[in-house]
């Protein structure tokens, strides 16, 4: 294997409207801590099962703007400071986010191995996924585009397939030539696929040399090249993060790297993947990967107590949950939502999530709990004229100084120290002490202490939505 660089480019979009209620537009899967047995989020594995690869190098993000902050917050929770974090102003698909992140990093390699990997992803043996890996390496560095198809376990139709030119040995590292991709089958033809061994999962990640794909993009779609450049060049930094140009992008066509390169290309490898894989896409295969108990219950929660209950998921944070002779269940307890639903009809889930929005029913994207650069609040409780939130301020953090045109603010310190700038007058708050905002006003808040700071703040006027904020100054490169 060679000991050239290889960056990670680790893919963040997506909404995970299959885990629906933990999973929301707020903050979706990739960033959720599923497991009991592991303190790390879906991103947050996603790095660290690569990290001990040699010549492993800092990943390159690629997210939207909304959950930049918490993309950034969890890469420093692990100690990662990533290559860049590129924020697209929309999703292009996979073909533009690989493109973008290739032109990234031949900018600051020779000729580096990128390898592309999704974050919403769970890979039990690490030791068998970092050898296929390697050998994956040496398939790149003959100029091979390579996937990695995961060897099928089930006739899995949400998933779709990568036909081989010849039958894999699944016991052996082997990589062969795509003859074809096959878009999710149908039951029958699943069916099929899983006894034949020229089929495996398409799994979504990639290895290849950027010089490589560069080459097959300038030939099969230089128009995604093209655009991808200019919106590079016109896009701007702030902080670690880098924001394309929204008008170059918007022109970028809207494809998968399978359908723009791999199925074009004649440089394309798959090597079988046997390694515990799983992209988490519902609650049947996230009940699938956990740790169960003797009746195959998994039970994340201090409160939850079941009798005569088997093959169920039950999570609770905070409510208690009695379940007496339940069996092939999903129950899932969050703060404004509850989702009971039989495992094997999981799959649906995704069309309630669709009805919930066509019924504009906020909690179907927006949890309670709304994390900002600064911290987080909670919205304790909201009608269309007031609303109550609890706010976390993190130490030595500040909100922006700002001003709304229809709501005033009361803020009432729990705990903590708070500075309160209101029209250029500070003041320094303590516990059960409190401050008016009028309507209008410039004012800021920030947190001087070590400790984190709460509050809560009584918001009342005419409109109460989050976009009443004309910002003057903030830390977090926020300026309207």
């Amino acid at each position: 294997m060679s000991l050239n660089s290889i960056v990670p480019i680790i893919l963040c979009g997506g909404s995970g409207t299959r885990l629906w209620p933990l999973s929301r537009k707020s903050f979706p899967k990739q960033y959720l801590k599923l497991s009991n047995l592991n303190k790390n989020s879906l991103l947050q594995n996603t790095y660290k099962r690569v990290s001990g690869i040699k010549g492993i190098k800092s990943p390159i993000l690629i997210c939207n703007e909304e959950h930049r902050f918490i993309a950034a917050e969890q890469m420093r929770e692990i100690d990662i400071r990533p290559n860049t974090i590129l924020l697209e102003p929309f999703g292009r698909n996979t073909a533009p986010a690989i493109a973008l992140a290739t032109l990234l990093a031949i900018n600051t390699e020779k000729d580096p191995t990128l390898l592309v990997l999704s974050s919403d992803h769970e890979i039990k043996n690490i030791k068998k996924f970092t050898d296929v890996i390697k050998t994956g390496i040496e398939y790149s560095n003959a100029n091979k585009i390579v996937t990695f198809g995961v060897v099928p376990h089930s006739p899995e139709t949400g998933y779709g397939y990568i036909k081989a030119n010849k039958a894999f040995d699944f016991d052996l590292i082997q990589g062969h030539q795509i003859a074809e991709f096959i878009e999710k089958p149908k039951l029958k033809k699943a069916c099929e696929f899983v006894k034949d061994k020229h089929y495996t999962w398409n799994s979504g990640m990639f290895l290849f040399k950027a010089k490589t794909v560069l080459d097959d993009l300038e030939k099969f779609c230089p128009e995604i090249l093209d655009y991808c450049k200019k919106s590079l060049k016109n896009s701007t930094c702030d902080l670690e993060f880098q924001r394309l140009n929204k008008s170059d992008f918007e022109k970028c066509p809207n494809v998968s790297f399978d359908v723009a390169i791999m199925e074009k290309t004649n440089k394309g490898i798959v090597l079988p993947l046997n390694a515990g894989w799983s992209d988490i896409g519902s609650w049947l295969s996230l009940w699938e990967n956990s740790t169960k108990d003797i009746n195959e219950n998994y039970i994340s929660g201090k409160n939850i107590f079941v009798k005569d209950t088997k093959n169920c998921y039950v999570k609770s944070d905070k409510r208690l949950i009695v379940g007496i002779g339940l069996d092939n269940l999903v129950v899932i307890d969050t703060d404004d939502a509850l989702l009971i639903t039989d495992k094997r009809e999981t799959q649906k889930l995704k069309d309630m999530v669709n009805l919930l929005k066509e019924k504009k029913i906020s909690a179907v994207e927006k949890h309670q709990k709304i994390y900002r650069p600064w911290g987080h609040y909670i919205s304790i409780v909201e009608q269309s004229r007031w609303q109550v939130k609890l706010i976390h301020v993190k130490p030595g953090e500040s909100l922006s100084l700002q001003m709304h045109h229809h709501r005033s603010e009361h803020w009432i310190i729990v705990d903590g120290t708070a500075e309160v700038e209101v029209n250029s007058n500070k003041n320094v708050l303590t516990e059960n002490q409190s401050v008016y905002i009028p309507l209008g006003s410039k004012h800021r808040l920030t947190n001087p202490g070590k400790i984190p700071l709460i509050l809560i703040e009584v918001q009342s006027g005419s409109y109460v939505g989050e976009d009443d904020i004309v910002r003057f100054k903030d830390n977090y490169g926020r300026i309207n």
